[in-house]
C-alpha cells in the first residue's frame, strides 16, 4: 500500500519528475488490481532511472553494425530502453539491475529502420563469453531463424575474448545520487520530513521495500 499511495501522490504532482515516470496514473474508478500493477510498474521504471543515471552505458561490449540486411544499435541509456520497452511492448524496463551489475546489455535490431526484434547479450551457465540469451520479436514474438543467423553473426565479428564481462557482486552497484533524489525532493518538501522508509541517501534495500 505504500508503494500506491505514493504512486497515487505523484499522480497528482503533474510538475514532478515523479509524475513524469508514471504511465498510467492513479483515477479514482482504478480498481485495487490495477492500481498495484501501475504503481509496480512506476517503480520498474524509476530503478531503471538511479541504476543507470543520467549518462549513458560506456561500454557496450558489441559495436552497432549491421549484417544481412539489418542494423543493430545499441541501447545504452533510459531514454533508449524505454523507447523500445514502448515500440516492442516488452518488460526491458526491468533490466536496470542487471545492466548495472554488468550483468547483460541491450540491442535494437531494425530492418529498413523498423524495429524488429529486441536482443539482449549476456554470458549463459558457465560459459565466461558474452551470448545471445534473449532474441525476441514485438510482444516478445518468437524471432525468425534468419534473424537468429544475423545476430550469430554479428556477434561473432567481434574478439569476444576481450570483452570486460566482471560483474559486481548482486545489490553492489551503486544507485545514482541525484537519480534518487530529484524525484522524491517534492514529496519531502510537501511532507516536511524525509521518512525512514524513503531516505536521502540511495539504497537498494529502500527501493525494494517500497
Amino acid at each position: 500500500m505504500r508503494l500506491i499511495c505514493l504512486w497515487a501522490w505523484f499522480s497528482s504532482q503533474p510538475t514532478t519528475l515523479g509524475h513524469d515516470l508514471i504511465e498510467r496514473p492513479w483515477t479514482p474508478d482504478l480498481r485495487i488490481d490495477a492500481a498495484r500493477s501501475a504503481a509496480e510498474n512506476w517503480r520498474t521504471v524509476f530503478a531503471l532511472h538511479t541504476n543507470l543515471g543520467r549518462l549513458p552505458i560506456a561500454d557496450m561490449w558489441l559495436r552497432p553494425g549491421r549484417m544481412a540486411g539489418y542494423e543493430f544499435v545499441p541501447l545504452d541509456g533510459i531514454a533508449a530502453i524505454t523507447e523500445e520497452a514502448k515500440a516492442m511492448r516488452n518488460c526491458l524496463n526491468s533490466y536496470g539491475g542487471d545492466l548495472a551489475h554488468n550483468r547483460s546489455r541491450l540491442w535494437s535490431i531494425r530492418k529498413d529502420g523498423e524495429r524488429v526484434a529486441t536482443l539482449r547479450i549476456a554470458r549463459r551457465y558457465r560459459d565466461p563469453l558474452p551470448n545471445i540469451v534473449e532474441l525476441e520479436g514485438p510482444g516478445n514474438a518468437t524471432a525468425s531463424q534468419e534473424l537468429w543467423w544475423a545476430a550469430r553473426q554479428w556477434l561473432h565479428k567481434h574478439d569476444l575474448s576481450q570483452i570486460d564481462m566482471r560483474q559486481h557482486a548482486w545489490q553492489t552497484a551503486p544507485l545514482d545520487r541525484e537519480s534518487w533524489v530529484s524525484p522524491w525532493r517534492p514529496y519531502w518538501l510537501a511532507k516536511r520530513r524525509i521518512p525512514d522508509w524513503l531516505p536521502m541517501a540511495p539504497s537498494r534495500k529502500a527501493l525494494e521495500a517500497l
